[in-house]
């Protein structure tokens, strides 16, 4: 497979996982708003973080901004100058699929086609109409392209770029996600009835909340979550769930005789985060060890880029764009 080809893919899965995300946190964030015991700074600012436009945020709307829920959902939804916004995410997963429209099958160009056609038309209004809705259709489309990916398309390269994109997309999302979430946790006063709904609205961010329930019988703590969304090999959006995978489909792919520094790489980050998550979670250093794995999982991206894909942009946040 020639590099052009293989970096359409790997940012077509990137892309798709990235609108879902995004679409994923505004709808969580939205309903922990109307929490009456949350300002709204405390509500939306996480939101921003996450998506790594805080500055571009802030240069525009001063900080006045994190005040207003519409202002931020309007940025992260439909900003074009926004790199992170869900309009651009799915822009450039359809610009991706496009250029490769012989690689990919027929229903998964349809699928990623139609969800750009909504966005563009029908979905402007149900954002006016009906936010929850339009989130959710947002979440259920891009899962829909994955789904048809996964379906549809011969189990080879073209199947494994697209899926390592998506699972280092997802690895880093999730330790984003609980990062920017934990941070904001412990800064704020005790309150143990606040506490609890913010860990379970971050679980729900990252569509954790009902496997969380059955493994742990609702016994939601910073712990049990940490360790939850960092560790638990079961749950698909896990990092180490998500680490592991990518290892695999980049193991696949690497031609024989490439240079192996990405792989190698992300194996090291596989084994750092089973090895040092537990006692990072319990010596209160999670930040800084998150932080470790956000950094590392974008350098791995720009590593594949130099290695596989010929040319690729930096990847350094979440905004990163191609």
């Amino acid at each position: 497979m020639i590099s052009r080809v293989a970096d359409h893919l790997f940012w077509l899965g990137r892309y798709l996982e990235r609108a879902e995300s995004a679409a994923r946190v505004l709808s969580v964030t939205r309903n922990l708003s109307l929490d009456g015991e949350l300002a709204p700074r405390q509500a939306w600012q996480p939101a921003v973080i996450v998506s790594g436009e805080e500055d571009a945020f802030r240069a525009r709307c001063g900080e006045e901004g994190y005040e207003d829920g519409e202002r931020v959902q309007a940025h992260l939804t439909w900003d074009e100058e926004s790199p992170s916004s869900i309009l651009r995410a799915v822009e450039a997963a359809r610009e991706n699929a496009r250029s490769i429209r012989e690689v990919v099958s027929l229903e998964t160009w349809e699928a990623v086609n139609e969800l750009h056609l909504w966005l563009s038309g029908a979905g402007r209004a149900l954002y006016r109409e009906d936010r929850h809705g339009f989130y959710r259709h947002i979440r259920q489309s891009a899962q829909l392209c994955l789904g048809t990916v996964h379906a549809t398309m011969l189990h080879d390269d073209a199947f494994d770029f697209i899926f390592v994109g998506v699972m280092l997309e997802r690895g880093g999302q999730t330790a984003r996600i609980l990062d920017v979430h934990h941070h904001a946790l412990v800064q704020m006063p005790a309150h143990q009835v606040i506490e609890t709904a913010l860990w379970l609205a971050l679980l729900r961010a990252c569509s954790g909340f009902e496997p969380f329930m059955k493994r742990f019988q609702g016994r939601a703590s910073p712990a049990t979550v940490a360790r939850f969304l960092v560790l638990d090999a079961r749950f698909p959006r896990s990092v180490n769930h998500c680490l592991h995978h990518a290892a695999q489909r980049l193991a696949r792919v690497r031609p024989a005789g490439a240079s192996g520094r990405s792989l190698e790489r992300l194996r090291s980050l596989e084994a750092q985060v089973v090895d040092e998550a537990g006692p990072s979670i319990d010596g209160g250093e999670l930040h800084a060890f998150l932080t470790r794995v956000v950094d590392e999982t974008h350098a791995i991206c720009d590593e594949i880029g130099r290695e596989l894909l010929g040319s690729s942009p930096p990847a350094a946040t979440p905004g990163s764009a191609q």
